[in-house]
């Protein structure tokens, strides 16, 4: 199916949950309109403005500077976008990592080169999380190039390409537009390529065009399409087939998702799977919220040696797995150690299927292979009915004692029972990963984590891109360690402004607790803050906040009922003061194994 992108046709169909081309999310930030057009304006600014409302990013999160601030203008100028002014650059492409992680796409904009190369991580986690992210730079005055003059916000050389050098290992497509006759082109293309291939844009206007009127920017842009990407039939039927025989000769195979079925845009086709073949489903741990954790046959994350109980034991023991969108990297194999066979694999990627490290199957989608796959394969519960006959319950942690210190596993039990279809959980790089790794979802609820990246400071920006785009509709319930928030902790600010009511738990335990367990020194050792009294201070009597410190169970269930209670339409901010060896047992085991993989001596030339 075409997806029209000239159209707001998408707008009105889109669903409230978040889709490219679903509607704004209510009133942000107010930022006073610096252009105030009687009609909607034939120029580039206004084109472009016009192309992010209609695929669906009508927040736009940005950094002021001389060479972006007409931009800006133009941005703010136009109807149903709303331009969030953050306090940095990589909290701006955090945030846009967020926004579109719920809605589809996110559009962050900076300053040449400074404020370029500021967001340039942010781009990068993005481009590694396959997320359509639009970043777009004010750049220098089209008469400037080729000039051999040094400007400023430069490194001191006549070149301007060095910022586009640094984007193009971290974007799919780069436009550098510095004349209005193929700018129409260049944006279009920029755009609709983001999409397509869901990965980072960069798109760098010359400041001086950006009010400019031209012929090609009317008052609606003339609609483009995107081409759909369709399967080879034969190749479809014969994956298919070669799958299908291997699977029903399995006497007991299982299903893992992985976190390329967002990419895909395969999740009902997984679960279309999941329903007809009756095998166990577990999740790896970079696709947990991808995954219906209330599927009657799901048995937790594999995880390798970390896994939920009883899960990698019915994985690795299986005769034949599905692993469906894998990432298989360092993290994820908990440093090289799972117990997995190539020749028992079916490998499914977004375009690509692999049957037991044999036959390679190529331009087949992954939704298209999943739903033909249901309808060959015979149903077969067996590794589901081992995994019921060995299961054993979770257990609780043990009780409190009145005034002893807080537990984290004691934290993360109320948090259970705060999770809803009306919430959603963003777990910062760190302990926090293995923790809300056991919190079981129920339906509708959102979660998100940067694993392949693990840039700490992540969760700060992308908290609040993600709160943006799902306003009203879901309240986040952040996670992040101490250390984590020093990295990009202002941007809590820009939260106040934009009047969201997230649950901010601060996890005070003194360092970075998960470099600790690879490898010990005095550097992950950080100055302790007073974080909740910071809050306090950046809230300064503006917006709608609430702040308290906890130490003990009593306070903490006191402050969650405050939180979902009296205080559900403020943004919640608790700091969660634990000791620094307090730490999931996953961590310790999973600390343990990369630090052996990160120590691997040199092989012998």
């Amino acid at each position: 199916m075409e997806t029209r992108i000239g159209s707001v046709d998408a707008a009105v169909e889109a669903k409230a949950n978040g889709v490219v081309g679903s509607p704004p999310a209510g009133h942000c930030c107010p930022i006073a309109p610096a252009v105030q057009a009687s009609a909607p304006e034939k120029t580039l600014g206004r084109h472009l403005a016009r192309r992010l409302v209609q695929v669906g990013a009508h927040d736009v999160f940005s950094v002021p500077g001389d060479f972006n601030l007409t931009v800006l203008d133009h941005l703010i100028a136009e109807p149903g976008l709303r331009l969030i002014g953050c306090c940095n650059e990589l909290n701006a492409g955090y945030a846009a990592d967020g926004y579109a992680r719920a809605r589809g796409v996110g559009a962050c904009v900076v300053t040449f080169t400074v404020g370029g190369l500021s967001v340039l991580n942010a781009i990068a986690g993005a481009y590694s999380e396959n997320l359509p992210v639009i970043c777009i730079v004010g750049g220098p005055n089209s008469n400037d190039f080729g000039t051999n003059r040094i400007l400023h916000h430069t490194i001191g050389l006549p070149d301007f390409s060095q910022e586009l050098r640094c984007f193009q290992t971290v974007t799919c497509y780069q436009a550098v537009v510095n004349n209005l006759e193929d700018a129409h082109d260049q944006i279009d293309t920029a755009i609709s390529t983001a999409l397509k291939e869901s990965k980072p844009v960069y798109i760098s206007i010359s400041c001086n065009l950006v009010a400019i009127p031209h012929p090609t920017f009317s008052h609606e842009p003339v609609p483009f399409f995107l081409s759909p990407k369709l399967s080879n039939q034969r190749g479809l039927e014969a994956a298919v087939e070669a799958t299908m025989e291997f699977l029903n000769k399995a006497v007991k195979p299982v299903m893992v998702g992985g976190p390329n079925i967002r990419v895909a845009k395969a999740g009902e086709a997984f679960v279309e799977l999941a329903d007809a073949c009756g095998y166990p489903i577990a999740v790896m741990p970079s696709a947990k919220g991808l995954v219906p954790e209330y599927h009657p046959r799901f048995i937790g994350t594999y995880w390798g040696a970390v896994s939920t109980a009883f899960c990698s034991e019915i994985v690795e023991s299986a005769d034949a797995y599905v692993f469906v969108g894998p990432i298989f990297n360092d993290y994820s194999s908990v440093g090289y150690s799972l117990l997995l066979k190539k020749e028992k694999a079916i490998i499914v990627q977004p375009e690509r299927v692999v049957v037991a490290n044999g036959p390679t199957f190529g331009c087949i989608l992954m939704k298209d292979f999943l739903r033909a796959l249901a309808k060959r394969l015979n149903k077969n519960t067996t590794a589901y009915e081992n995994y019921r006959r060995i299961f054993v319950p979770d257990g609780q942690p043990l009780e409190c004692k009145p005034k002893e210190p807080l537990r984290v596993n004691v934290l993360f039990k109320h948090v259970q029972k705060m999770l809803s279809g009306g919430s959603a959980v963003i777990a910062e790089t760190g302990d926090s990963w293995f923790n809300c790794q056991k919190l079981k979802l129920p339906e509708g609820c959102g979660y998100e984590f940067q694993m392949q990246y693990g840039s700490i400071g992540w969760s700060v920006g992308a908290t609040l891109g993600y709160a943006q785009a799902v306003k009203g509709s879901k309240r986040v319930i952040a996670f992040i360690g101490d250390g984590s928030f020093q990295v990009t902790a202002q941007d809590v600010s820009t939260m106040l402004r934009c009047g969201q009511n997230s649950i901010i738990f601060l996890v005070n335990n003194g360092g970075y607790t998960i470099e600790v367990e690879v490898h010990d020194g005095p550097y992950n050792v950080i100055k302790n803050w007073d974080y909740a009294g910071l809050v306090d201070a950046i809230h300064n009597g503006e917006g709608k906040c609430w702040t308290t410190k906890v130490r003990h169970e009593e306070e903490l269930k006191e402050a969650i009922e405050t939180a979902m209670g009296s205080n559900q339409d403020c943004l919640c901010f608790i700091e969660v003061i634990v000791h620094k060896d307090d730490t999931s047992k996953e961590v310790l085991e999973w600390g343990s194994r990369v630090c052996s993989a990160n120590s691997r001596p040199p092989n012998p030339q």
